[in-house]
């Protein structure tokens, strides 16, 4: 009952804001001025009878028909005026007529139809235990339970992941520790932890970060998520030709349709002997960057991180032609809580390696990854 009641306020409400325009009153016409228009009429006569009868001149009666003619076409403009505006009001009526019975009976029947009015109230405790396929309800759900059970690493071990693909590192992070401690270490989680905590710092490997994939590759050789990340230490750390080695040592194992291989050569160019310099390369932090982060409270290194991640967006701007560069910059902004400005560099970056290719398969499948909108940035 309580819903058709709010149903019956809103629909009144908004009625009233439809018909607000429709009720203004038009001015109907003077019945007088059918009487001044006979006067008008009669005195024209009477100037006729004066005329004949020799009292007044042709030229005064010229000036006073005149006179008489433009105040009576004066007194006929209105009353078409009134006319118009009584036609008007007649519309009016028509469409207060639409506004009150016809929106209000068709919503009522889209309804009928298409909602389901019979469906009782469902309290937030119903909804968690039936939830569906509704993500954020399943996450409720587990959350709930492992504030009643947490030592439960299987509850932990689910939801690491999906606070990471939604940009909630912190939790993130304390869910992949939570899973390790009470599941014990493997690859998976070992990899989830160092790309949770690296992912924190912007796509710096810090200390902790190099540790959980030195684990992942201890206990998985051939993965190759760990071998990449710690060839990206290396070269983080300015060690070129141990990160062209590993990098090169994972293109020889990696499949020949890898999607990754274009990212690998792209490396192992950087760090050949005859290449750039690997910091050269925008948004690459140097050794001092690294080293600098380790060191610095969170607030100092997300200013840091900020700052980083402003000077990335403006290289790319003057040089769009860094496939690397793009995708640290819209997983920077995602991680940052920044959507609409990742979704922004992801559209720009698309313009440059489009979604068909290798490359633009790649930004995209990261973004879709990061949960951005990726059909708005191919628009």
């Amino acid at each position: 009952m309580l819903f058709w009641i709010i149903v019956a306020i809103l629909t009144a409400a908004v009625a009233v804001f439809l018909l607000k325009p429709l009720m203004r009153p038009g001015r109907e016409g003077d019945a007088a001025r059918t009487g001044e228009a006979a006067v008008y009429k009669d005195q024209l006569r009477e100037i006729d009878r004066d005329l004949a009868g020799g009292l007044i001149g042709e030229v005064e009666a010229d000036n006073a028909r005149a006179e008489i003619g433009r105040r009576l076409i004066a007194v006929s403009a209105t009353g078409a005026a009134d006319g118009r505006r009584a036609s008007g009001a007649t519309l009016r009526k028509i469409a207060a007529g639409i506004v009150i019975v016809v929106l209000p009976a068709t919503g009522l029947c889209l309804y009928l139809l298409t909602g389901s009015p019979g469906t009782p109230d469902q309290p937030l405790a119903a909804r968690l235990e039936n939830p569906g396929n509704n993500l954020d309800l399943l996450v409720a759900k587990a959350e709930r339970h492992l504030a009643e059970n947490p030592n439960d690493g299987k509850g932990w071990d689910i939801l690491a992941p999906i606070y990471y693909r939604g940009g909630r590192l912190g939790d993130a992070e304390l869910a992949y520790r939570n899973a390790i401690r009470f599941l014990g270490v493997n690859a998976e989680r070992a990899t989830g932890l160092g790309e949770t905590i690296m992912a924190g710092n912007q796509g710096i490997v810090t200390e902790d970060a190099r540790l959980a994939f030195e684990e992942a590759a201890r206990r998985e050789p051939k993965s190759p998520r760990p071998r990449f990340y710690l060839a990206l230490a290396m070269e983080q750390a300015g060690r070129r030709d141990e990160a062209k080695a590993a990098f090169e040592a994972l293109e020889k194992d990696s499949p020949a349709d890898a999607p990754w291989l274009p990212l690998l050569r792209e490396h192992i160019a950087k760090n050949s002997s005859d290449g750039p310099p690997v910091a050269s390369a925008p948004g690459n932090p140097t050794e001092a960057d690294v080293k600098a982060a380790e060191g610095m409270t969170s607030g100092d290194r997300q200013e840091m991180i900020r700052g980083m991640v402003a000077s990335l967006d403006a290289r790319l701007k003057e040089d769009p032609n860094n496939f690397e560069g793009w995708m640290r910059l819209v997983r920077s902004y995602a991680v940052l809580g920044e959507k609409d400005k990742a979704v922004a560099a992801l559209k720009v970056a698309l313009t440059t390696f489009p979604a068909d290719g290798t490359e633009g398969r790649q930004l995209v499948a990261m973004a879709k990854q990061a949960g951005l909108d990726v059909e708005g940035a191919m628009k």
